[in-house]
Order: structure tokens, then C-alpha cells, then sequence
């Protein structure tokens, strides 16, 4: 099974996102229990959902950003 690291720091852009509430009340309360920020709990939640895509999905991503980078 796959294990979560949280990064120490990193360079973003900021972006807004309209989020379930529940969802938010779960990503809050892990960030207590961690003693880490909202938006470091977020950022791994994201990285380990983009990791685990079927591999059809992970294809489909690849080809996109290999599409989108020619231009």
C-alpha cells in the first residue's frame, strides 16, 4: 500500500476551488491532527489522487500535457 509524505514546502500558483463542505470539515481535521496546514494536507491529497489513476486515465493525462506542450 502506498504511503503519504508530507512535502516540506514548495513554489505555487493560487487557485480557487469550490469544495463539499464535509469534504473541507475531514481535510481540516486532518491538518489538526497533523499539526500541518490545510493547504499541505491538500496538496498531498491531490498528488496521491493524480498517482493513483487507473492507467487508461494516467495515459490520457500524459497525452494532454504532451499535446498541450507542443503548442
Amino acid at each position: 500500500m502506498k504511503t503519504l509524505k508530507i512535502p516540506e514546502s514548495h513554489i505555487g500558483v493560487s487557485k480557487t476551488f469550490r469544495i463539499p463542505f464535509d469534504i473541507i470539515t475531514d481535510i481540516e481535521a486532518l491538518s489538526d491532527i497533523k499539526n500541518t496546514s490545510l493547504n499541505q494536507i491538500t496538496i498531498l491529497l491531490l498528488k496521491f489522487a493524480l498517482e493513483s489513476l487507473d492507467d487508461t486515465e494516467k495515459k490520457d493525462l500524459e497525452n494532454y500535457k504532451k499535446s498541450k506542450s507542443k503548442k
